[in-house]
This record gives C-alpha cells, structure tokens and sequence, in this order.
C-alpha cells in the first residue's frame, strides 16, 4: 500500500488510542488528543502512570480501554513504542502510526513481521482534518517541496 492509502485508511478509522497523552495537560501527546477529538474521533488517552485529563480518565494500557480501539498513534519514546507492538498484536489492532520521535527500527520492523500496517515519518496533524495553525504552513511547506504523500 502506498504511503497515502495508508494515511487514509487510517484516517478513516473512529476510534483511536493516543499513546503519551500527559495528566499535565501539555505536551504533543496533548494536542494530538485533543485535535483527534475536535475532529469527531472517539479518542482514548493512554499513560503508562493513568490519570485525567479534563474530565477524562486516561488509560494505563490497551486492556483498560473501554472501547475496542481500531488504531493507535505513538507520541512516547521510541524504546516505549516497541514495548506496546505485542499489546497491538494481542487485541487485533493492525494499524499504528509512529509519531516523529516515537519510531524505532525495530518496532517498525516488529510491526510488519506481524501484519501491522505501519506509518512513521509523519504528523498526524498535518492529514487529520481541519488542519491547522504551523501544521497547514507545514503542510504547505511539504507539498511545495515534495515532501507531502500523495
């Protein structure tokens, strides 16, 4: 598949876990989670600590998760990262999408041994619409230069 099928076909899932969304309120994690959801998803934050944000109880793991998630984004260190593939693989999750930073090699790698369909290298803020503020001028930016997946 290529690269932008794969964005798209994530895109199109609705439920979807946000692993690294902080109790502080702030940090990537944060407005990944928050843009998700002013988006329509139906969005579960994920912490290895737990806690709340707004009103909102985030989760220590997938098997806490209320909903059955269909896709998962990583903002969380890349040894992290790896840790959480055989958690995707145990609840039938096939999709993930490394955040820049989240990556790791071996996560990738472990991913696609098991039919994880994966996608790192980009922001989910610039393809999870509206886009908006740097993610549109970086967005732009990446399309001028081709850069930008099509």
């Amino acid at each position: 598949m290529k690269p932008r099928e794969l964005i798209d076909e994530f895109l199109s899932f609705r439920n979807i876990a946000v692993f690294g969304v902080s109790a502080k309120g702030k940090g990537f994690g944060v407005a990944v989670y928050n843009q998700l959801k002013k988006a329509g998803y139906n969005v579960i934050g994920i912490n290895k600590n737990g806690g709340v944000i707004g009103n909102e109880k985030l989760f220590k793991s997938l098997d806490e998760s209320p909903i059955k998630v269909d896709a998962v984004i990583t903002v969380i260190p890349p040894q992290e990262t790896e840790k959480i593939v055989d958690d995707l693989i145990r609840n039938s999750i096939s999709h993930i999408w490394m955040q820049q930073g989240s990556e790791s090699k071996a996560a990738i790698e472990h991913c696609e041994k098991n039919g994880i369909n994966v996608i790192a290298g980009e922001c989910i803020m610039m393809f999870a619409e509206p886009v908006k503020s740097i993610h549109s001028f970086h967005r732009w930016i990446n399309k001028l230069v081709g850069k930008y997946p099509n």
